[in-house]
This record gives structure tokens, C-alpha cells and sequence, in this order.
């Protein structure tokens, strides 16, 4: 149920927003060097590893790190970039990751495949069995400003407690949380 509920929510979001997916694809094309859409290697269901989209935001050639582990990060961004992460426009090629069942709306964000430790410890609590996704419990609960223990932590009472309706109570607080964007590290 969970997945055809996926299914058609992006697919119905991917052709709504066409039009202003096009336009930041171009404004991101117009104003910086590379390609619009950057693909990062990504840890997904079981620990698979799959390429997650994302609106180029920083620069080519910025190190491949969560963006707090980076010494300045304002230095990295693009002209655009810090209207995209603020508005999390950014992540809306990540429709992509779940019409194509790599990703849900609603899971644990998927790691990088090179926190290691956030992937060890998900995988020591069950939490690698989920698929990931586009927000989850720890997203709403404190996002970029949790320690890898309390993700985990989040992430394993998501997993204890998922339902539709607690995907629900998720979607809408993650709107909000975009709309007042808080929380966003950019």
C-alpha cells in the first residue's frame, strides 16, 4: 500500500511541477558551471548502494561530505544554491528516486555512503530494512543538528512505530518545517 501510495503521489507531483522543475534546471545550468542535477552515491534498502538526484546547489569539485562536516560551507555554494537548500528545492529531483522505488516519501534520509557510522549503527538496529526517505522522524525532529546516535535513535523508534498516519503526521510537519526552514544547514 505504502508503495503505491508513493508511486502516485510523485509521479502526480513530477508532472504538476514540471514546469518549475524545467526552470530551476535551467536557472541552475545558467549559473554555474556542470551539470543541474548532481547524483550522489546513496545507502538505501539493505544497505544497496543507488545514485540519489539532487539540484546542484555547490559547486563541482566540493568534497563529497555531509554538508556540516565542511569547513565553510557557504564557500561552496552556487549562485543559486542557498535559495535552493533554504526552500529545499534542492531535493526535488529526488521524485525521481521514488517513482523509481529507490526511496519512499517518508523513511530514515538516506546516508552517503561514506558515514560509516550512521550506516553501522542503523544497520545494528534493524533500521537498513527500510527503505529510505525523501523526510523522515529524525528529519522533523532536529535534521542536520542531530548527532549520528540520535538519528539512529529516531530512526529506530520510525521503524518500531511506522504507519500510514504517522507517515501522514510526517509529511505535514516536514511542510512546515520547509516552510519556516528550520533546521536547514546550508
Amino acid at each position: 500500500m505504502k508503495r503505491a501510495l508513493d508511486l502516485l503521489l510523485a509521479v502526480t507531483l513530477a508532472v504538476s511541477l514540471a514546469v518549475p522543475l524545467l526552470l530551476i534546471f535551467v536557472l541552475v545550468r545558467l549559473t554555474s558551471a556542470g551539470p543541474a542535477c548532481y547524483w550522489s552515491d546513496r545507502v538505501g534498502k539493505n544497505n544497496k548502494l543507488f545514485k540519489m538526484p539532487k539540484f546542484r546547489s555547490m559547486r563541482e569539485g566540493t568534497p563529497e561530505v555531509a554538508t556540516s562536516l565542511l569547513t565553510d560551507p557557504e564557500n561552496f555554494l552556487t549562485p543559486v544554491g542557498g535559495f535552493l537548500r533554504r526552500s529545499s528545492l534542492d531535493e526535488l529531483p529526488q521524485l525521481w528516486s521514488i517513482i523509481v522505488g529507490d526511496m519512499s516519501f517518508v523513511g530514515p534520509r538516506p546516508a552517503l555512503h561514506n558515514q560509516l557510522e550512521l550506516i553501522e549503527l542503523r544497520t545494528r538496529c534493524g533500521v537498513h530494512k527500510l527503505v529510505p526517505g525523501l523526510t523522515g522522524w529524525a528529519q522533523i525532529n532536529g535534521r542536520d543538528e542531530l548527532l549520528d546516535t540520535q538519528k539512529v535513535a529516531l530512526d529506530k523508534e520510525y521503524l518500531d512505530t511506522h504507519s500510514l498516519w504517522l507517515d501522514a503526521k510526517i509529511i505535514m510537519l516536514t511542510a512546515i518545517k520547509v516552510i519556516k526552514r528550520d533546521g536547514i544547514v546550508h
